[in-house]
């Protein structure tokens, strides 16, 4: 199914590196890295009001149902959503030029429990 078009929100992100970033969430899709499933969560990215790039941030499937069994209860798509933004906003403050380096960005074992936690969930 196409993805309907409709205007977008545009937020910004002063990063820690001094660039301002603007981005806008585009869609999600089933993907696998490696033997790994999961969904990306594509975003379109400009830095300093330069020119749009996507930027995938991979929120692998064992992942989210580990963390659910750990806590005792499902991670709502919203959670799952949260922690991929959280990912990127990581990368915005890490990331010295996302451009040219476009980095793998993936939310697994290792940092989804500290992603949520800046949630307070």
């Amino acid at each position: 199914m196409a993805r309907p078009d409709h205007a977008r929100r545009v937020k910004s992100y002063s990063a820690a590196t001094g660039y301002v970033y603007q981005y806008y969430f585009l869609e999600t899709q089933k993907s696998r890295r490696g033997l790994h499933g999961g969904t990306d969560y594509v975003y379109m990215v400009a830095v300093d009001r330069g020119t749009a790039f996507p930027l995938r941030v991979f929120v692998r499937r064992d992942a989210v149902r580990k963390w659910s069994k750990k806590t005792g209860r499902e991670i709502s798509g919203t959670e799952v959503y949260a922690a991929a933004k959280m990912r990127l906003f990581q990368a915005f403050d890490e990331a010295a030029d996302l451009l040219a380096s476009r980095p793998d960005l993936i939310v697994n074992n290792a940092n989804l429990e500290s992603l949520l936690a800046q949630l307070d969930l």
